[in-house]
């Protein structure tokens, strides 16, 4: 499908998130998305980028809002149209700044949703191990709850970035942030069985198409680089038939990873490095996770955490 056309200047702005601020494909596509569906809208109103105004963009939210849109949608593509506006303004293609004075959309802050271990064992379970893609599904798994890896950086390994005999792999980050995160027994015993004459070699092509996906770790069925709109069915397919589909994502085993790692007496900080966050407050959202699922143990269990006084 042919890319939308976008105006100059909004593809000036979006080179220069790339080549200035070291923005990433997915990350670009998604301003493209967001400002894109914008500046149809601002077409139908008979405005552009450099005309809108408070007014407009007041009715615009307005709409998003009245369509019933996830507010975090509408947070999202509001930051990104903001973004845009402020490079105009400092780049002198228009004089003012029409979102400076625009109300934000507060976004209801809530807590990630972990599997228990006994869903993620269940999860595990459904992998039944009859076909070579299997041997990948069930690595795959294992891999992104060993080590909390987000999907786009499992599906963009390399073999080279693994390393069985230390239980190592090198993951690459948002920005290309690079870190080794160590993994354990049962993602080291999966990968082998995919690494194995009876797992990858099988959908390995006579000839690759293109030269990365010789050196991919997850292969498709016609010997492609993973993508990760594949491998996120892949984890619902799993999820499905668990019976935990609905409230399974990849993002769901990276938060379980991180969950039960505090659980069991992991440090923050080394949970912060592991995951891969910039920061230490991103992490300690997990400890809250933690304490209510303590809380949530002790009142079901102890014998007098109901007791009427």
């Amino acid at each position: 499908m042919a890319r939308p056309l976008l105006p100059i200047e909004v593809e000036e702005f979006l080179s220069w998130m790339v080549a200035e601020k070291g923005r990433s494909p997915n990350t670009i596509a998604a301003y493209r998305r967001d400002i894109g569906s914008y500046c149809e809208w601002l077409s139908a109103q008979g405005a552009t980028v450099l005309d809108v105004t408070h007014t407009q963009l007041v009715e615009f939210v307005g709409e998003r809002r009245g369509s019933g849109a996830a507010t975090s949608s509408i947070a999202r593509q509001l930051a990104a149209i903001r973004m845009l506006h402020r490079h105009l303004s400092i780049e002198g293609e228009r004089r003012d700044d029409p979102t400076a004075e625009l109300e934000g959309v507060r976004v209801p802050s809530g807590l990630p949703k972990p599997l228990t271990e006994a869903q993620v064992a269940s999860l595990l379970d459904a992998v039944i191990v009859t076909e070579p893609i299997h041997r990948r599904d069930l690595a795959l798994i294992e891999l992104l709850y060993a080590t909390g890896a987000r999907i786009s950086e499992a599906v963009g390994l390399s073999i080279g970035e693994i390393d069985l005999d230390a239980r190592l792999v090198r993951l690459y980050g948002k920005g290309s942030k690079e870190r080794i995160v160590p993994f354990g027994s049962s993602a080291a015993a999966a990968l082998e069985d995919w690494f194995s004459p009876s797992g990858r070699a099988r959908v390995v092509p006579s000839q690759w198409r293109r030269r990365d996906d010789a050196e991919a770790v997850f292969l498709n069925t016609r010997g492609g680089r993973l993508t990760r709109q594949a491998a996120w069915q892949v984890i619902k397919k799993y999820g499905t038939k668990a019976g935990i589909g609905e409230s399974l994502s990849p993002h769901v085993l990276r938060h379980s990873c991180a969950t039960h790692l505090l659980d069991h007496g992991a440090d923050l900080r080394v949970v912060q490095e592991m995951l891969g966050h910039a920061s230490v407050s991103t992490t300690q959202i997990y400890t809250k996770v933690s304490q209510e699922r303590l809380l949530d143990v002790y009142r079901s269990a102890h014998p007098r955490a109901t007791l009427a006084r």
